[in-house]
């Protein structure tokens, strides 16, 4: 299956770090970005950059650094902005509701796809955002955790609004699956047949009601759902076991010999 393609309106949706004071969080916040389709990535009074370090942690998303908008103001990277999200964890005496990724997320997301420009807001590592940064945004959004220890760098806080947004995109893992065809009805029984002959063959049945314990097997292997690949490595270990058990290969029909050592 081919490779589902990351939709444009992705591009309407940027990143806005605040003063930024570590190059190394700047090229990981890159790489948190691009994982989930994000490129758009603004600079605010960086302390360093372009930097090495910011290169190196960024991976294979230099790119997104090498595009990147720097700016003196948060004012100038909001620019063309409808929505800005302001990431706090701090109580603020502000009006503007406070929300989470996940409530925000859906209303973010029908604007990009509508060409709105939507922008999330990052404060400094160690201070955050200042209250005049939160006052120039119209969306206040934090990320719930665990109220006796809550400490996401900002290279984390990145990654789960990035995917938190990615997560409402319809963009699927089936091309991750692998490409397996199921076994046939004629496949599934002659391997219930062969199996059967094998426990006959290794004694199994001694002391035991076959055909009762061959219903639970049935069962057991018709739960699994059996693909062709499957039925030709169970064939395989039958045929063994009934060598090492001096008998001989089941009657039915054979996977081959190419199929054994699968």
């Amino acid at each position: 299956m081919n490779k589902p393609q990351v939709p444009d309106f992705l591009k309407n949706i940027r990143v806005v770090l605040a003063r930024p004071s570590h190059p190394g969080n700047i090229g990981s916040a890159a790489r948190a970005m691009k994982t989930m389709g994000l490129t758009k990535l603004y600079l605010v009074e960086p302390k360093t950059f372009p930097s090495a370090e910011a290169d190196t942690l960024a991976s294979g998303a230099v790119d997104v650094l090498e595009n990147a908008t720097v700016t003196s103001t948060l004012a100038e990277a909001l620019a063309g902005v409808t929505v800005a999200c302001a990431l706090t964890s701090r109580r603020r005496e502000l009006t503007t509701p406070l929300s989470t990724p996940r409530e925000l997320a859906p209303d973010l997301i029908a604007r990009a796809t509508a060409g709105e420009q939507v922008a999330l807001v990052f404060g400094n590592e160690t201070f955050g955002l200042s209250i005049d940064e939160v006052e120039q945004c119209n969306r206040l959004m934090t990320i719930p955790g665990n109220p006796d220890y809550f400490s996401l760098n900002l290279a984390m806080a990145v990654q789960v609004l990035s995917y938190e947004l990615f997560s409402h995109v319809d963009v699927g893992v089936d091309y991750l699956k692998t490409d397996a065809e199921a076994a046939t009805h004629e496949e599934v029984d002659g391997f219930y047949g062969h199996l059967d002959e094998t426990l006959e063959a290794i004694g199994y049945y001694r002391r035991r009601n076959g055909e009762r314990l061959m219903r639970r097997l049935k069962t057991l292997f018709n739960r699994a759902q059996l693909q062709r690949e499957e039925i030709d490595i169970l064939r395989g270990m039958l045929k063994q076991m009934q060598r090492s058990a001096g008998g001989q290969s089941g009657t039915r029909s054979d996977p081959g010999e190419a199929d054994e050592n699968a």
